[in-house]
């Protein structure tokens, strides 16, 4: 791991076994929930809507 700072940016690209990778595809659809945690700072949700 590494430590961050404040103002440090955190990006990802596509990770491998994205959704059109399986067979069939799946892909995110309403009522999912996206979640990131930083321990110790808190949790952004972000709903999938239509």
């Amino acid at each position: 791991g590494m430590t961050l700072e404040a103002g440090d940016i955190i990006a990802t690209g596509t990770p491998a076994g994205v959704g059109m990778g399986f067979d069939p595809p799946r892909y995110m659809k309403p009522g999912d929930v996206v979640e990131c945690e930083v321990q110790g700072l808190g949790v952004l949700r972000n709903p999938v809507k239509e």
